[in-house]
């Protein structure tokens, strides 16, 4: 399936995307409303939740704004979507940041249980997402690396 057409399919499939796609995908966080799909051998996560979609979309513009100079992003990414590897970073770092906010004497958990649920006590805790500790929360974003794929050498079979 070509990539247009994925696409196309991806979005008459799926009109609630999960916010947080990338982090579920690679297995760093879950959420009790995200359900995963298939379409062509590749995967997708629905969120069952209008609410819990809206403010997952919040913290990750919020995120995004304050993440900037972190990632070392132009004005050209803000416009535009942030490649891959600085959208994981915003996504598994900023959340291990608002773990890290809510729980500062509990070490930083290698997979986030529940997405919604931190959201939740975040905006409880601190009254609303602008107000958020980002100076801990960037940190994590900034200490954050997904891993790094080994690529195959050419002509060398394994």
């Amino acid at each position: 399936m070509d990539q247009d057409a994925f696409r196309k399919t991806y979005h008459e499939v799926n009109e609630r995307f999960c916010a947080f796609e990338k982090a579920i995908l690679t297995q760093q966080c879950q959420c009790s409303e995200a359900h995963k799909f298939c379409i062509a051998e590749r995967e997708g996560v629905h969120c069952n939740s209008d609410a819990g979609q809206q403010q997952c979309l919040q913290l990750l513009e919020v995120l995004r704004s304050q993440a900037r100079f972190a990632l070392r992003a132009t004005s050209e990414d803000r416009k535009n979507l942030l490649p891959h590897g600085k959208a994981i970073r915003i996504q598994v770092g900023g959340l291990r940041g608002l773990h890290v906010a809510l729980n500062p004497r509990e070490p930083t958990p290698p997979c986030i249980e529940s997405v919604i649920d931190l959201v939740n006590r975040a905006i409880k805790h601190f009254g609303s997402l602008d107000k958020l500790p980002f100076s801990m929360v960037m940190q994590q974003i900034s200490a954050y690396h997904p891993r790094i794929r080994s690529r195959r050498r050419k002509g060398k079979k394994p």
